[in-house]
């Protein structure tokens, strides 16, 4: 596991007690996701983090794989789940480029507040791509720290992600997000932005074409 996981490893418990900052936005992105959800979908989402939002979707599809890079994390997932049984969801423990999935074998994948943290997105969205069948859905939350015109964004992250008080971010904007993700072969079905706020998280719902 890397510094980023070692990291996550280190907050794991008090960040699961943080209550969700934006909890209407939360609930709004939940909401649009299922609208697209079938019964009959394999889904996978990398970056699961405590795993809420992957119980919120599992009763909604067939099979739900979750998976996060942090050993801590996917403890407190299990112990969600085992308090709450879901017999189609499963948590596994593993980095990006670790993670086992045959091309075409998924018909939507999740990337909640994951993106902006990996140090090359643009791969990540190509591998993503492969995985989905024809007319697969990709559902993303993307924190774009290059919008955020202030010395927060330009002086004070970056510190912190030096002193390892914060993750390091990636510096994307949310047009350059925009068409890394259509570069990667999507095709962008709706792009919101809370009360279009560069603070806020940027939500992005994509299909992988049909032939």
């Amino acid at each position: 596991m890397g510094k980023r996981s070692r990291f996550w490893d280190l907050i794991a418990r008090r960040y699961a007690r943080m209550p969700v900052r934006d909890e209407e936005s939360y609930r709004e992105k939940l909401a649009i996701t299922r609208s697209y959800l079938q019964p009959d979908w394999d889904v996978l989402e990398i970056g699961c983090g405590t795993g809420t939002t992957a119980l919120e979707h599992a009763p909604h599809v067939r099979r739900f794989r979750a998976v996060d890079s942090s050993p801590k994390m996917i403890e407190i997932c299990r112990e969600k789940a085992a308090a709450a049984p879901t017999e189609n969801i499963a948590f596994d423990c593993a980095d990006f480029d670790e993670i086992d999935q045959p091309d075409a074998s998924l018909d939507a994948v999740l990337a909640m507040s994951i993106l902006h943290l990996l140090d090359d997105p643009d791969t990540a969205l190509a591998w993503i791509h492969a995985m989905l069948r024809p007319g697969g859905m990709f559902f993303s939350s993307t924190t774009c720290i290059a919008d955020i015109d202030n010395a927060v964004s330009r002086y004070l992250l970056p510190a912190a992600a030096a002193l390892r008080l914060v993750p390091r971010m990636t510096q994307l904007g949310r047009a350059e997000l925009h068409r890394s993700i259509e570069a990667a072969g999507f095709e962008v079905l709706r792009d919101w932005q809370p009360d279009d706020d560069p603070a806020k998280a940027v939500f992005i719902v994509a299909r992988k074409p049909a032939p």
